[in-house]
């Protein structure tokens, strides 16, 4: 009798989370938790001392902040156009300059820098048009919360062009865009987009909210 042969086992595959995606947004959650922080302390300072808002936010220029508020919110969907663009294992234009639609990861990813820069020096005019008017750090508790608050976040941007600096200095290096530089792509993304939510929420309490 003559036995049958068994059938091999089909393989099976399993889609697991990239581990620095997943890293990353462990971190970022680290980072909210951070921030409602500022927050809590930006409502309950306001609390105690309401007349320091009723003096001192008439000194803020909402327009300007608008501006820049754009520009930064803008450099999320550049950012987000150099994800899709590393997504097709695209570095670099297959057009000239001035045709956008065919721009690699480095064309979006250097106007996401230069916007995320325009933001930055956008708030230190801003911080020496305050200064200039007696609004300093320690001059009053709004000087505190708003500098502390504000200041905390343009360091958090600071570190995202420095990751973009990284990220387009692998983009070139790299001798076969690959995965890896893709995943880069991504991780970045995931903090700018998060640095720009966080303004948005810093600027609607700040500027806004009266």
């Amino acid at each position: 009798m003559s036995s049958a042969t068994a059938a091999p086992a089909p393989h099976v595959t399993v889609n697991r989370p990239n581990p620095v995606s997943v890293g990353t947004i462990v971190w970022l959650s680290s980072e909210l938790m951070f921030f409602a922080g500022l927050f809590a302390m930006y409502f309950s300072t306001r609390a105690a001392v309401p007349a320091e808002w009723a003096a001192q936010t008439p000194k803020l220029n909402v327009t300007f902040a608008t501006i820049n508020t754009l520009v930064l919110v803008g450099s999320s969907f550049t950012c987000q156009m150099g994800v899709w663009a590393a997504e097709r294992f695209q570095p670099v234009r297959s057009g000239s300059l001035l045709q956008i639609n065919r721009w690699g990861l480095n064309e979006w990813m250097t106007l996401t820098y230069l916007m995320g820069a325009f933001f930055i020096g956008g708030q230190i005019f801003e911080y020496a048009g305050l200064i200039s008017e007696g609004l300093t750090i320690s001059s009053s508790p709004y000087g505190s919360v708003f500098y502390i608050t504000t200041g905390f976040h343009g360091l958090h941007v600071v570190g995202g062009l420095i990751a973009f600096l990284f990220l387009l200095g692998r983009s070139f290096s790299a001798k076969r865009f690959g995965h890896h530089e893709a995943t880069s792509a991504i991780v970045v993304s995931y903090y700018w987009h998060f640095v720009d939510v966080v303004w948005v929420a810093l600027f609607t309490t700040i500027y806004l909210v009266k």
